[in-house]
This record gives structure tokens, sequence and C-alpha cells, in this order.
């Protein structure tokens, strides 16, 4: 079956040739690696635990070929809560068929994820039996959607898919403990945490202008929901005259209506200017099993312009802030008030408070400290003369 299948890609591939592998001039490298990244740069995941590394790694002697599974036309169909056209969809499918059938050209596969979103991971099978090595990177808890989903037909057939990613990748590299814990449960080789970062030499703090009190958020409309958690104690801050909640990249939908606002579009040259035009950054979530997954990279985005977050008290956020030191966790309503309020009154905290964040960010999440780690990583996975490892 694997077979056949792999002629199959063969032929396709031959005939169509869309990604010209044929034509890359290999020159002696330290490793050559085929990215398979989820989205192009526009998707957050994918810009965060991919792109910003790729300076890096070329000028350590890497090559590497990026094919992402779908373009931005994609993300955009997403944040404007609409239905994204199947054959999006299925051409970007097609694309990695295609490419996949070439596979062997490389010392190494990248995965975000895993290949193929709600199909079998039979692809990730036919590299395993090939001796083709595959990296996967997890940012998320995408095994939930699958093993909790309410169609028991998905839970039968796809809910351990992960695990068996996992199990079968040469390495597992993952952004949280939460992430981690479930890799070590799949049965994976090797497992190594990277956290999620930022580039502290383009998110460097800027002194704020601000005439008022400014409470940020920045995200996707995707994780804009969140917001609805704490519209009480926002609504009651921003009774305030001189308070202002603004968000960055929440879209088009009014997830807090009736409360002062400012809202801002996301582009990635101008997040970091936004992010510093506040003077706390805050990031709500619910307690459940996705969310536990998630790597609080809303939080190192505000550490690192010296902002003091408030943020709940799940998941990584625990490891991230550090109370009353970075900032505070809030589990509730009157907790949320009294730390937004103590904030707003108190600036001299705010600077403490932030200037501890960007500290720990130097520190810990930061390119600087993982750019070389990934590296060190990825040359470890396949020997020293390109032989692959079985």
């Amino acid at each position: 079956m694997q077979k056949l299948v792999l002629q199959s890609m063969s032929q396709i591939s031959n005939q169509l040739n869309i990604y010209d592998i044929e034509n890359i001039v290999f020159r002696e490298l330290v490793l050559r690696i085929l990215l398979l990244s989820r989205y192009m740069q526009n998707g957050a995941s994918s810009r965060v635990r991919f792109y910003q590394y790729l300076p890096y790694l070329r000028s350590q002697g890497i090559e590497i070929t990026v094919a992402p599974l779908l373009g931005n036309g994609y993300i955009e169909h997403i944040y404007a809560n609409n239905n994204v056209p199947f054959m999006i969809i299925l051409w970007g499918y097609i694309k990695r068929i295609l490419l996949l059938a070439r596979a062997q050209k490389f010392d190494l596969i990248w995965i975000e994820k895993e290949l193929f979103p709600w199909l079998p991971s039979l692809v990730e099978n036919i590299l395993t039996s090939l001796h083709i090595p595959y990296v996967v990177d997890y940012d998320d808890a995408i095994f939930h959607p699958y093993d909790l989903h309410n169609n028991a037909i998905v839970r039968t057939f796809l809910g351990q898919k992960i695990d068996k990613i996992m199990r079968q990748a040469s390495l597992v590299i993952v952004g949280n403990d939460y992430l981690g814990q479930r890799a070590s449960k799949s049965g994976a080789k090797r497992i190594e945490l990277i956290p999620s970062v930022v580039d502290q030499h383009k998110w460097m703090p800027k002194a704020a202008t601000n005439s008022g009190f400014r409470i940020g958020w920045i995200g996707s409309p995707v994780s804009a929901h969140y917001l609805r958690l704490i519209q009480k104690p926002l609504q009651i801050l921003c009774e305030d005259s001189d308070t202002t909640m603004v968000l960055i990249g929440a879209g088009d939908h009014d997830y807090l209506p009736g409360i002062r606002k400012e809202i801002l579009p996301w582009s990635e040259e101008t997040e970091a200017a936004g992010v510093n035009s506040f003077d706390v950054g805050i990031m709500p979530l619910t307690e459940g099993p996705f969310e536990e997954g998630k790597c609080g990279y809303k939080l190192i985005q505000y550490m690192a312009c010296s902002l003091p977050v408030v943020a709940s008290p799940v998941g990584v956020n625990k490891q991230i802030v550090e109370s009353n030191v970075t900032g505070f966790l809030a589990s509730n309503n009157d907790e949320w008030i009294n730390r937004l309020i103590e904030l707003r009154n108190d600036p001299e905290k705010r600077n403490k408070l932030g200037g501890a964040g960007r500290a720990k960010l130097e520190k810990y999440y930061s390119l600087d400290i993982t750019a070389p780690r990934l590296y060190e990583l990825l040359l470890s996975v396949v020997d020293r003369w390109g032989k692959r490892e079985h």
C-alpha cells in the first residue's frame, strides 16, 4: 500500500512539478531541511515557532526549503469569520503531497504539528518506513480537537493520531510542560522544550506617551472570545474616563460592547509599537484542556515591552507570571478589578513589574537564547556526515 502511494505521488509530481525541487542547487551545507509549516507569515504559530528562526539557522549553514500547507488567503478568511473555500484547502493538500514525493532529497523534515489536518497519519507512517527522520513541533494541544471530539468516529480514527506522530518522530519539540507530558505519554523517543519567544532586539520597550490608562490585549479573532470572561471588570474599569481598552488584531466582531475601546489592526510591522502603547497587558483564559496547552505568547510580547501583566492562572501562565514580581494572576472578577485598579493607580509599580518582566524575558524567552539551542537540536538528529539516523 505504501509503495503504491509513493508511486502515485511521484507520478503526479513529475507531471505537475509544482515545487521545483529538482532545480534546487544543493551545496555543501551543514544540513538540508524541508520545513512543512502550517501557514505562511501571517499565521502566528508558524511565524513564532519557525519563520523567526530562519535567518539564524541559514546563517549557520542550514539550507531550508519552506513549504506552508495553507497560504495567507486561508488566514484572511478565518480572521474575517468567513468559510474557507474548499479548493484553497484541497490545493494546499495536493501541493504538499507532490512535495513529499521528493522528501528523500532532504536530510530532515521539520513539521508543524501534523502533515494533513483531519486525515490519518499515513504519510508520516511512510516517512518512518523510509527512514526519513522528521522533527515535529507543538505549541498547542491540537490532539484535543481529535481525542475530545463530540463525534465518536473522529475519536476512534483520529483520537490517537498525534500520539502516533509523536512516537515516530526523531524529535518532538514542545512549547510547554503540558504538551511535553502528552509527548511522553505517547512514547516519544526524544522530547525537548522550547518556549515561544520574541526577538528582543525587535521588541524593545519604548516610553508610552499616554494621556490615560490603557489596558491592552493582542491576538487574533480566533482567540478574542476570551475577552468576554472579563467583560464586567473591564466595564467597571472603563467607567473611569481615563481608562481605555485597546485591542490589537481582534477583528470586526465586538466582543466588548459598551466598553470604551480602541481597536487596532494587526500587522507584523506595527505590533511591537502597538503593544508599547499599553500600560498593562492582559491574557484572560478559561480553564480547559486546550487552554492548558497554550504557550502564553501574549505575555511574552507584553513583557518584551516592559509591561506589567495580568493573566488567568491557567497552564503555562502560572510559570511565566510571577505574582507581584512581573505581574498578577487573577482568578475571578474581583481579582481582575483589584489588580488592574492597583496598576492604574501606581505608575511606579507598573514600571517595577514591567522591568522585572523584561529581565525575565531576556533570560528565558528571547530568540538569542533559543535559536542556538534549536540549531543544535536539529543538527543532532542527523550525524555530522549527513547520514540519517535509523
